[in-house]
């Protein structure tokens, strides 16, 4: 599997991340519960000088932030505000991640004053503001969307997201060192489900509960997430909660031998990367069928109960010929996604 140098030169210049997301700042430490909101700065501050405009939150998450240049907006207008202090930076760049209402008026800001502006797009805003406000919101997500991809220099993590002939695409990945060895064997016994994810509508984990209280058959089922408030009556199920410790997570995914990803959208999603890595099968449903791509040790079943345990009962069945399979897998990692990104801006 692909390991790449992890020396990097930083170039000196001034690059400013906003997002959407939430951080809890306690003292002079910044926490978050997203791993992508500390993959990307910390990663990018060691190419570029960074400054990281985001929102406030009010619930200490388990992810500290290694990065010193944080401002926490507590509400748009100082948002804004700190968008419109680093006007006086020469020669900064921006770079937008994904596009939401903040960032939207964000990006007229920096259009009106003409600043050089990439956007980071790693999920289908048209998809998810479908699952989570309903139709008649995807038009305004889309205007949104056409305005700041029309004046802005586009990055993908998947070639679905926008013309490929205009934007640049990264293979996005938490994956380390540590990911890529001591493989473990897997525990064969019986079918030992995990979701690793949000508890969210458009993630698909609520239907597929549904589903799998269907199943007559002894199959154990964990989540690992924001579970905490969820009240789950089936016995075969466990709740293990949001995992921070990466050594931890990788433990958790070799005690289980298939991962279960049941959204309705996705772009790319780091868990499949994160079980294929520890060479555990995943299956999703047709939705996202296009995540596949070359890899291998990926399968897709229709979102009823008869497929579902149709095609994890073949992957028990076949288990060490599939793993073999999966061998020939070459994922990217966390290194190369953040050299691809600090490339692409260089360049522009």
């Amino acid at each position: 599997m692909q390991k790449l140098n992890n020396n990097f030169q930083s170039s000196n210049k001034d690059l400013i991340i906003i997002n959407n997301e939430k951080i809890f700042k306690e003292n002079s430490n910044f926490y978050c519960d997203n791993l992508d909101l500390k993959i990307l700065p910390e990663g990018l501050d060691r190419h570029y000088r960074v400054e990281y405009i985001v929102r406030n939150s009010n619930t200490k998450g388990n992810q500290k932030i290694n990065l010193k240049n944080i401002k926490i907006a507590s509400n748009i207008f100082k948002f804004i505000y700190f968008i419109l202090k680093t006007f006086k930076i020469p020669n900064a760049t921006y770079l937008i991640v994904c596009i939401t209402p903040y960032t939207f008026f964000s990006f007229l800001f920096l259009f009106l004053f003409r600043k050089k502006v990439f956007v980071y797009l790693f999920s289908s805003g048209h998809e998810e503001y479908k699952h989570i406000l309903g139709s008649w919101f995807v038009w305004i997500y889309h205007i949104m969307y056409k305005v700041v991809t029309s004046y802005s220099k586009v990055i993908v993590c998947h070639e679905r997201l926008f013309d490929k002939n205009k934007s640049n695409l990264v293979y996005i990945s938490r994956l380390d060192d540590e990911w890529l060895k001591n493989q473990k064997e897997a525990p064969l016994d019986k079918i030992r489900l995990l979701y690793v994810g949000r508890m969210s509508r458009e993630k698909g984990i609520f239907d597929f509960l549904n589903i799998f209280d269907q199943l007559k058959e002894d199959i154990w089922f964990s989540i690992v997430g924001n579970s905490k408030n969820e009240k789950i009556s089936n016995n075969n199920i466990k709740l293990l909660g949001y995992v921070a410790d990466p050594k931890s997570l990788i433990d958790i995914y070799d005690q289980h031998n298939i991962m279960i990803l049941p959204s309705f959208t996705e772009a790319t999603p780091y868990v499949v990367d994160e079980s294929l890595s520890r060479n555990r099968p995943v299956i999703i449903f047709e939705d996202i069928n296009y995540i596949v791509r070359d890899k291998r040790g990926i399968f897709i079943s229709k979102r009823d109960k008869d497929s579902f345990l149709s095609t994890a009962k073949y992957i028990m069945d076949n288990y060490q010929e599939i793993q073999k399979d999966m061998k020939k897998n070459i994922l990217p990692t966390k290194n190369s996604m953040i050299k691809e990104i600090s490339e692409i801006i260089k360049k522009k």
